[in-house]
Parts: C-alpha cells; structure tokens; sequence
C-alpha cells in the first residue's frame, strides 16, 4: 500500500515509488473560498510568486541591467502582472491585446518586449507608438516595419540556428530549431544587423527560444554560450556590438514530484561563466540579459481547485469533476501530467485508482489516467497543481462551456476575486439575436 505522506519528497512502500507536492491551501481555506466563490477556479500564490521572481533576480543579480520579461500568454491577468511589475519585471508580449494589458497595467516603453510571430500591421503600430522594443522573427520583417513606422532606434532580432539543439556533444536532443517556424538563419541575422545599422538603429539587442519546459541547469548555460559566441561573431563581422541578450523562455519546473527542480542560482552561475569566458574577452563585458519566463515564474504558484460532482463504475473507476479541459487543457492536447491533491486527505493512504474526468464530450477530457488517490467522495476538493502558466490562459468554451474565476491569495492568507466566472451572457455577447426572432 502506498502511503499519502506530507512533504515534498519521494516515499517508498511495497516497492512502489510516491511523492508528495503539498498545496500552498488548505481544506478549510478552500471551503472558505468555495463559499463565496464556486469551483472550478484557479487561484494563485501571491508568496509564491513574489518569491520566485527574487530567487530569479537575485540569480541574475550580477548583471548589471538584468530584467525579467515575464511571458504575458502563460497568465495574462492585471492582477498577477501588477505583482511581478512590482518585483522590477517587464512584460513579453506576442499580440495586440497582450500589448494593450501591458499599457494598461501601467507598463511603460521599454518595459514591454514585443516577441511576435506572422505580425499583422495592426500588432506592429501599437507595439511602435508604445516604445516597445520589437523582437523581429523574420528578415522580411524588416522592410515590413520599416514602411509602417520606420525603424526605431531600439531594435531586437530572434535567431534560430537551426539543427538540433543539445546541452553538450553527445547530450541529448532538447529541441530542433530546424523545424521551428521562428527566427532568423545565421546569415540572416548578420545581414539583418546589417540593414537595421544602415537604417538608423542604434541600439541593438538579440533572442533566442530553442527548447521548452526543460529540466537540467544546463540550458541557459549551453544556449547563452551559444547566443554569446554569435554576438561575439556579429561585432566582428559586421561592426553591431549588441547591447541585450534575451535568453527567452524554457526552464521548465517539475510537473511530477519525482522530478528534480531546477535550481535558479546555479543557473544563474552557468550564464555567468559563461559571459565572462565569452564576452568578457571580446569587449562585450557590458551586454545586458534578459529572461522571458512564464512557466517557470507562475506555474507551481497556481492551481486548478474543483469539486468531485459525480463517479462512475465501469471498466474503470471514473470520479468527475465540475472542472474540465476547457479550464485545463494540457492534459487533454499533451497527455502532460499534472499532480492531484484530494484537500484534507493527503495523510491518507492511495489505494483507490480512478480516472479524474471532466464532462466534455470527447474521451480526451481527462486530468489523470489510473491514477492512485485516496478514495474520493462527493463534496470533496480536488486541488490540481501547476496551473498558474498556461491553465486559465488556454482556456476556451467548448461544449458552451464557461471560462472559470480567477482567485489571488494574498500574503496576509486573505483572497480577493481578480476575475469573475463567465456567464452565459458573455458567452452570447457576440451573437446578434435582433435579426432573428427568438423565443425568449
């Protein structure tokens, strides 16, 4: 039998392998929410959060000028963005309604990235007239902003070096920019650095995305060797001393808890090395570093939290909940794995094996395949964990099904509403009923 035990730590019993994530609620706050706010939510750890986001700065802290670009797409909520602006990040923005939540969280000039991809006309003005900085995708972009706007004197450009991507010779494949659809070539980029000279940019900075969700300290390292080496290779060869490097995205977190996290700080020392063995030497000791995590800043400070509603006895044991993949999808589209708390019974043994379902009609609609839980009863809260990036965010209303709230946990252990549920009328809102007679 395999014991439910509290601390995050790997257990065994009966030759069985276990571990624990413990929830940053309770049962009772749960209940005291659910009161007054009913499930399915996602809620969110303002202490988490605030933590994260100093561990990173602090990793980070050697350079002079660091700035986290936090990933508006994973969690584009006001609430959560005020926090993160609060603890000195930016925002990276990827589309024209990022763009106008970053303005309207009070985000100011540079304090916004705009990293877009297949960019409409529109996407580019608005990113123009706020003095974002503007990450291009593609060498054809140039000419493109350059008759909508002109150049500005601040410009980005993101690279894809194409082949694979490993964290060593013979390491493993983490991700195939080849087959990626973003990023300037090699010779792209050199000749990009290029033109933009020649068309007045002054200021000159480079990005790159080459792996996702991943989980060794070595990424950024290996990737920031990688992006230094060209920066060296770009004053060189065509006379551009860049004076930002965006490492981007892709430290991961551990989704199941037997998975090693990743440790910030030693990251942060890998970069580091690396800028002083790389671009130290060449006259570039001065480059900024910026990030543009999401996955990493929000995702373990947030939760899906639902109420078991039904079961169902069949070739399986089926547990629903009032949750589904509308409100969670990653499931459903990656098979990932998201680990499962039943609040109030994490001292009890998990010997029950269900599938925790949603009520979508398609077979895909699943939290959890056989998974070993303590016996689940109706009423009870299920807490699914790592929601806080790329949960609410990927929401949609399939089946009419309606987007859920979003709840803050404060410091202070208080809660606050920081987006309502959706109602059938939000759901109509675009609907012109007026055209055609309906039975009210």
């Amino acid at each position: 039998m395999v014991q439910c035990v509290p601390g995050n730590k790997i257990i065994r019993k009966d030759n069985n392998i276990m571990a624990k994530k413990i929830p940053f609620i309770t049962k009772e706050k749960a209940e005291q929410i659910r009161a007054e706010i009913p499930t399915p939510f996602h809620i969110y750890d303002e202490k988490g959060i605030r933590a994260t986001a100093r561990a990173l700065n602090d990793a980070f802290a050697w350079n002079k000028g660091f700035k986290e670009y936090f990933a508006v797409k994973a969690t584009p909520n006001p609430f959560i963005m005020k926090i993160l602006m609060e603890e000195g990040c930016g925002f990276d923005c990827a589309s024209l309604t990022e763009l106008m939540l970053s303005d309207k969280v009070g985000a100011k000039g540079h304090d916004i990235m705009f990293s877009s991809n297949e960019t409409p006309d529109e996407d580019f003005k608005l990113a123009y007239k706020l003095g974002a900085i503007i990450n291009l995708d593609d060498f054809t972009h140039i000419d493109i902003l350059d008759k909508l706007t002109g150049i500005p004197e601040t410009i980005c450009c993101r690279y894809n070096p194409g082949g694979d991507f490993k964290t060593s010779e013979t390491g493993n494949v983490m991700g195939t920019p080849a087959d990626a659809k973003y990023g300037f070539t090699h010779d792209q980029l050199l000749e990009g650095y290029r033109i933009l000279k020649e068309k007045g940019a002054k200021v000159f900075g480079m990005h790159s995305f080459l792996a996702s969700n991943t989980l060794t300290n070595d990424y950024y390292p290996v990737l920031a060797s990688i992006l230094f080496k060209t920066a060296v290779e770009i004053k060189e060869k065509v006379g551009v001393e860049l004076s930002f490097i965006d490492l981007s995205g892709g430290v991961g977190i551990a989704y199941r808890p037997e998975q090693t996290e990743n440790d910030i700080k030693v990251i942060g020392e890998g970069v580091r090395k690396a800028y002083e063995e790389i671009l130290v030497p060449a006259g570039l000791g001065g480059v900024k570093l910026c990030t543009e995590l999401g996955r990493f800043m929000l995702a373990p400070n947030g939760m899906l939290i639902a109420t078991a509603i039904r079961e169902k006895h069949i070739y399986k044991e089926y547990i629903g909940l009032d949750a589904c993949a509308a409100n969670l999808m990653r499931p459903a589209i990656y098979d990932a794995y998201h680990h499962i708390t039943v609040l109030g019974k994490e001292n009890e043994p998990c010997d029950h094996e269900y599938d925790i379902v949603g009520g979508l009609c398609e077979n895909s609609d699943k939290f959890a395949h056989e998974r070993m839980l303590p016996k689940i009863d109706i009423g009870d809260i299920i807490a699914i964990h790592d929601t806080g990036a790329h949960g609410f965010s990927m929401g949609y209303n399939y089946n009419g099904k309606l987007r859920s709230a979003e709840v803050l946990l404060k410091e202070d252990g208080s809660f606050k509403l920081i987006r309502r549920a959706e109602t059938p009328q939000d759901l109509f809102a675009t609907f012109d009923f007026s055209e055609y007679s309906f039975r009210n």
